[in-house]
């Protein structure tokens, strides 16, 4: 299917065919949808496309459902000047009736927007498409109750994990749209690129699984790094645990210091697998680790692997650099190079360095990202352009933020 803005003049030019996406699709099924190891995928479902839905100019009116968190906010800062966006409707039930200026006073210039309300006064026969920024296992049914007109990026966990036993599982509840999860299309941008582009709902990758799976998986693919012995320690800013007040977010509690948390338990662990398997071809366990850091956003994962016979440090740098070499938001760096949290900052990079370990055979791999762009908001808006055909870059060139 393809998909464009609706409006006068010539259709918004198309991204390049990237490369890395075509190598890495050649695993899944003729679809481009990814698929358990033995190569089923979910059957493609029918949707209307954006060249019959109204909209002027080629802009798409977009709702942004739990704008108040963290997540909401930047799709709000980062959309407030995409061109092709239209925020039309601004969800947050507590804080319905204010201005979003009043509960986000950093965005106080973004005044082309509504002001908040409640989700069962929303319109959405007047929405193109949604990014959903609910809290995890309050998505799914409010999701299936949208027009199946509207396009949607689920930034929750609601729709990341195929097997509905295994969300059950780790979530601890029964799935609430089942059907609705066959449909569902995982959003790691440059990996699954095809298959986004024709999807109706996209399941907008966590932030741990993207510092780790845009490293891995193509190693993993070319069989570069073993299966076994995987090690990932990673770290992320407060902001990934989310804007709801708990006590273990206030000042005292997280300054000064660090501390793991969710210690062989974190949530994304079975996504990550679920990624690294399709890659691998078989199943693939990991030991992480994650930990939360006095930082405000950011995220660093180090990960140790164990390369095959003859592999060396250059050929998996060789490799990612070859991989990802025509994407405009993953870099690898040269040898002696390492990359910092500090240098994404407000950014939709992805920045990857490689170093052999004293470790005989084994390499040490570096992925950083903004956890709140790359990891959330900037994904989400990236996928969001192949959906409606707009180059995948619009609204997210913006350069670090430094210092």
């Amino acid at each position: 299917m393809t998909t464009r803005l609706h409006g006068g003049g010539c259709p918004p030019a198309q991204a390049p065919a990237r490369p890395s996406s075509v190598r890495a699709l050649q695993k899944y099924g003729r679809d481009g949808r990814p698929g358990c190891a033995c190569g089923a995928t979910a059957a493609p479902q029918e949707s209307r496309a954006l060249s019959d839905i109204q909209v002027g100019e080629g802009v798409a009116r977009v709702a942004v459902l739990g704008a108040s968190g963290y997540t909401g906010a930047e799709v709000v800062r980062l959309g407030a000047l995409h061109p092709n966006l239209k925020i039309a409707a601004l969800t947050a039930d507590r804080q319905a009736g204010k201005a979003f200026s009043d509960v986000f006073p950093h965005l106080v210039t973004a005044t082309d927007v509504p002001e908040l309300a409640k989700i069962d006064d929303v319109d959405f026969h007047n929405i193109d498409a949604a990014f959903c920024c609910l809290p995890h296992a309050t998505t799914q049914k409010i999701i299936a109750s949208l027009p199946p007109s509207i396009r949607v990026v689920d930034l929750s966990a609601d729709f990341r994990l195929r097997d509905t036993a295994t969300y059950k599982e780790w979530y601890g509840g029964d799935h609430q749209a089942p059907e609705l999860q066959k449909e569902a299309v995982y959003g790691l941008t440059e990996i699954f690129r095809s298959a986004i582009q024709s999807a109706r709902l996209v399941a907008n990758p966590g932030c741990y699984p993207t510092s780790i799976c845009l490293p891995l998986f193509p190693l993993l693919q070319q069989q570069l790094v073993q299966k076994d012995g995987i090690i990932i320690d990673a770290k992320s800013g407060v902001t990934g645990a989310g804007r709801s007040p708990a006590e273990s977010k206030l000042f005292c509690e997280v300054a000064d210091g660090m501390h793991a948390y969710g210690v062989s338990s974190h949530r994304h662990m079975p996504e990550i697998e679920q990624c690294l398997s399709d890659a691998a071809g078989f199943p693939v366990r990991v030991s992480f680790t994650p930990h939360l850091v006095p930082m405000s956003r950011g995220m660093m994962s180090t990960i140790y692997v164990q390369m095959s016979e003859g592999v060396t440090a250059n050929t998996l740098r060789s490799a990612l650099q070859h991989f990802y070499d025509a994407e405009p938001f993953v870099k690898v760096l040269p040898a002696g190079t390492f990359p910092q949290t500090r240098h994404v900052r407000g950014s939709n990079l992805n920045l990857i360095g490689v170093s052999e370990d004293r470790l005989s055979g084994r390499a040490i791999i570096l992925s950083v990202i903004d956890n709140l762009v790359k990891g959330a908001s900037g994904q989400a808006i990236q996928n969001m352009n192949l959906v409606l055909g707009v180059d995948e870059t619009t609204g997210l060139m913006q350069q670090p933020l430094f210092p």
